[in-house]
């Protein structure tokens, strides 16, 4: 039997889910279950992928196996407290948020219910994010593995241990705001040459891209993939020798430690 996925608040991240999800070959609409209080939005993806509406988190709950919140984390207080009563040990919840730990979501829908935490990026919405899962112990394995067809259905995932969350977030949860930084200035040194914007940002963007791939595709070390750009004497050495004497690595070295640093303290805020 299909089992029923679904998801509470259509923002950017529960819409790329809806989207990622209604796209796949594996999933069917008729088993995506939605609700948002803002109407606007449940209209527009019931009308683009013919998932189905619900009129309350409560339904939501009580009609889906597979239970994403895709809210801010000040609101899961309220959306957990709403459907807890509709949450049995046969429901999985699963969670997005940065700083709710499972141990949050256990103290208020109880430490026998099935859990998953996980983290995306916004990159899901083009289909290549990257997602953290850590599940509690309550989940079977064929809930984890349904749990990472959703996240594969729109980048890759990976199972990892809660306490590296933090580092998870410094390191993909944010970086994509760095390297839309490094995109622009890639631009701006361009631009500051005579190369017109939109072809700057092109070039860059697919610079970026590509050399990321290689990373990805080639299993090479990316110091190694570095040297490989880098001739005796040449252009990208010259580059290289003045990013280092800016301080370039040092600087996206500390970017993510703050990060992870502010991360760690959000969470003990709570």
């Amino acid at each position: 039997m299909a089992k029923n996925i679904g998801i509470i608040g259509c923002g950017n991240m529960g819409g790329a889910i809806i989207g990622g999800l209604a796209s796949s070959k594996e999933f069917n609409s008729a088993n995506i279950i939605i609700f948002d209080r803002n109407e606007d939005k449940i209209k527009n993806y019931v009308d683009k992928y013919k998932v189905k509406k619900m009129s309350s988190m409560n339904d939501v709950a009580e009609n889906s196996d597979y239970i994403i919140i895709a809210v801010k984390p000040n609101a899961y207080n309220v959306v957990l407290n709403d459907i807890k009563n509709k949450i049995n040990n046969t429901k999985t919840i699963i969670t997005i948020a940065a700083g709710i730990s499972i141990e949050d979501v256990e103290n208020v829908i109880g430490k026998d219910k099935k859990i998953i935490r996980t983290m995306p990026n916004t990159p899901v919405l083009v289909g290549m994010g990257m997602s953290a899962i850590c599940p509690n112990f309550n989940v079977s394995d064929f809930e984890k593995e349904f749990v990472l067809s959703i996240f594969r259905s729109f980048g890759e995932c990976e199972i990892i241990e809660e306490k590296l969350f933090d580092s998870v977030i410094g390191i993909s949860g944010s970086s994509p705001a760095y390297v839309y930084m490094f995109i622009e200035a890639l631009a701006d040194g361009a631009v500051l040459k005579g190369m017109p914007r939109k072809m700057a940002y092109k070039f860059a963007s697919q610079a970026v891209k590509g050399a990321a791939n290689m990373v990805i595709q080639t299993g090479i070390h990316p110091g190694e993939l570095k040297d490989m750009v880098c001739s005796p004497g040449g252009t990208t050495i010259e580059a290289v020798c003045e990013l280092e004497n800016r301080g370039f690595r040092n600087s996206i070295i500390s970017a993510v430690d703050k990060c992870v640093e502010k991360s760690i303290k959000m969470t003990k805020l709570k």
